[in-house]
């Protein structure tokens, strides 16, 4: 595990290219030139996003303005190109944990490697991922996307008076996985986030300044630490505080308001995608 762990600490820049490398160079012996060559390929087809949903049209045409318009309406999320689309730079990822799990096969053990990864943008956005596979880069890989399809909104709010920006959560909340349960409670400005370090690592990229944080059962399982912080962050905007007892605007939803549009048949890189197969 020595030996593994001190590999890890390249795949933080760039993991894209790694093992492709060194499983497709063997014959040839020429590990750099594999590897140059399979990242480039990579930025370039990254550059061209072709949507696959009917919501990733709507975000590439412009025709959705905001992120908050699709979490109106409880769209699944299904690229993850439409939260870079929206966010872009503003979204900062940070890998929690690698660990290695087996399964016991005939011809023995079989290990993979797990990732946790957290996303956030520190101003109301944050996402959670957690991939498995037989390469550390590709398990930090997927989690990545994984995190960004599943980003959510947190509700912020005050202590006191309302004054300044929110800086911490609006009610009492409570997340809950495994045995490990997680309670976040609002906090004066200028306590900072009183936790400890994954709650605390989730809760500055979900843009919260201030929190105190009370938490029970075996907190040493990092994954459901960390899964337990997130569901408690993703109950904050379940309270309906009277705030936000306003009238009901019915609208239509994005996919109905914009039928004819959808309508149309798709022009552009589709076709020599699907000739590629």
């Amino acid at each position: 595990m020595a030996d593994r762990g001190g590999e890890r600490g390249g795949f933080d820049r760039g993991f894209g290219g790694r093992g492709r490398g060194d499983r497709g160079d063997r014959g040839r012996g020429d590990r750099g030139r594999g590897r140059g060559r399979g990242r480039g390929r990579g930025d370039k087809d990254e550059e061209k996003w072709v949507p696959l949903t009917k919501l990733g049209r709507l975000v590439q045409q412009g025709k959705i303005k905001k992120l908050e318009d699709i979490f109106l309406f409880s769209m699944p999320i299904k690229e993850y190109q439409i939260v870079e689309f929206f966010l872009g730079a503003a979204l900062k990822d940070e890998v929690m944990k690698i660990m290695p799990v087996q399964k016991q096969t005939r011809a023995g053990q079989r290990t993979r490697f797990k990732a946790f990864v957290v996303v956030g943008d520190s101003n109301g956005h944050v996402g959670l991922g957690v991939k498995c596979a037989k390469e550390v880069a590709m398990a930090i890989r997927g989690a990545i996307t994984l995190a960004k399809t599943s980003v959510v909104p947190v509700r912020r709010g005050y202590w006191g008076n309302k004054i300044g920006k929110p800086h911490t959560v609006p009610t009492k909340a409570t997340g809950k996985c495994g045995s490990v349960t997680v309670r976040l409670i609002p906090a004066p400005r200028g306590a900072g986030i009183v936790a400890a370090r994954v709650p605390k690592k989730v809760l500055q990229m979900a843009g919260i300044d201030d929190c105190y944080t009370a938490s029970r059962g075996s907190t040493k399982t990092l994954g459901n630490f960390v899964k337990a912080t997130f569901a408690a962050l993703q109950t904050t905007y379940d309270f309906l505080t009277p705030d936000l007892w306003q009238e009901t605007r019915f609208e239509k939803q994005p996919l109905q308001e914009f039928t004819d549009f959808l309508a149309k048949p798709t022009i552009g890189e589709a076709p020599k995608i699907a000739s590629a197969y």
